[in-house]
């Protein structure tokens, strides 16, 4: 059961970023081991990334996670997210 919330969450990050590409007429598929700002995703994105995928998930994402190999891919996202949503 994991594996299949995992995979949601990455579903759920690849079409956030997919919407972010679409906003800045970028037509390209996103696989969760893409760099995505080899992508096109600009500094400026990553930080509406930041912040759809709070969102996305009604989790706040702490200001020490917000770092570049934590939002480098849509497996690091979805790593983080599924790290942010364990029971403490």
């Amino acid at each position: 059961m994991a594996d299949r919330s995992s995979n949601s969450a990455a579903e759920r990050v690849i079409a956030v970023v997919q919407r972010l590409l679409t906003q800045r007429s970028i037509n390209r598929s996103i696989e969760p081991a893409d760099d995505l700002r080899d992508a096109g995703l600009t500094s400026m994105d990553m930080v509406n990334l930041v912040l759809a995928v709070e969102t996305e998930f009604d989790v706040m994402i702490p200001e020490s996670s917000i770092t570049p190999a934590n939002f480098r891919s849509v497996a690091a996202i979805s790593s983080l997210i599924g790290a942010l949503q364990q029971p403490t």
